[in-house]
């Protein structure tokens, strides 16, 4: 700040000071209220499940826990069977067991194999369509 030598430049400092106060106040209220509208309850809320969505994490986590069950429970039909047998269905559960751990570990091996099939299946009725 530059010297102040007379009492008119002490009397426009003053004014610019209290002009300048008055300026920051407004903006520490403006963002007070910003910031209490963020902790409402609905927005909090509402935050947390963009983050949620946009992670990308969770999703591939999501979709292989579900890959996991599905094959887990098919797997555990197809050992099954309709049968009635307390070992068969045990043994199913074993299997079923298995083969959710299994894929829900590694879902990104499974999807590589499941796109490999798909573009497979879909590459040859390319082939047969020209």
């Amino acid at each position: 700040m530059k010297t102040i030598n007379s009492a008119a430049e002490l009397k426009l400092a003053i004014q610019q000071l209290e002009l300048q106060h008055t300026i920051q106040g407004e903006v520490l209220k403006d963002q007070f209220l910003v910031t209490i509208e963020g902790f409402t309850p609905i927005n909090l809320l509402k935050n947390a499940l963009n983050e949620i969505a946009r992670s990308p994490y969770l999703i591939d986590n999501i979709i292989g826990s579900a890959m996991g069950l599905a094959t887990g429970y098919l797997s555990k039909l197809v050992a099954v069977g309709g049968s009635n047998s307390i070992v068969k269905k045990l043994l199913g559960s074993v299997v079923q067991f298995g083969v959710t751990n299994i894929v829900a570990q590694h879902p990104e091996m499974f999807k590589s194999v499941g796109n490999f099939l798909m573009d497979l299946i879909f590459h040859k009725k390319k082939e047969n369509i020209v």
